[in-house]
């Protein structure tokens, strides 16, 4: 088995590499999804600071743009014939 690759699945090395990654890792289950989260949403990230809650408007707002303008499009397509 070479270093950096993982051994098979369902072996006792597997087993023993999880539990030995599960007690190193510090945080157990109480980090979870929002630790991960936290870890991506900080001041010192580069980019845009935006709130989550700003994204999900500005994304169902485009959403509500682009479904009018279909609706639009349906009620005001003129045939040339």
């Amino acid at each position: 088995m070479a270093t950096g690759t993982a051994p098979p699945r369902g072996s006792a090395a597997a087993a023993a590499s999880l539990r030995r990654r599960r007690t190193t890792s510090g945080g157990g289950a109480s980090g979870g999804a929002a630790g991960t989260m936290l870890q991506f949403y900080t001041d010192d990230a580069p980019g845009l600071k935006i709130s989550p809650n700003v994204v999900l408007v500005m994304s169902i707002g485009f959403i509500a743009f682009v479904a009018v303008l279909h609706v639009m499009g349906k009620l005001y397509f003129v045939r040339k014939d």
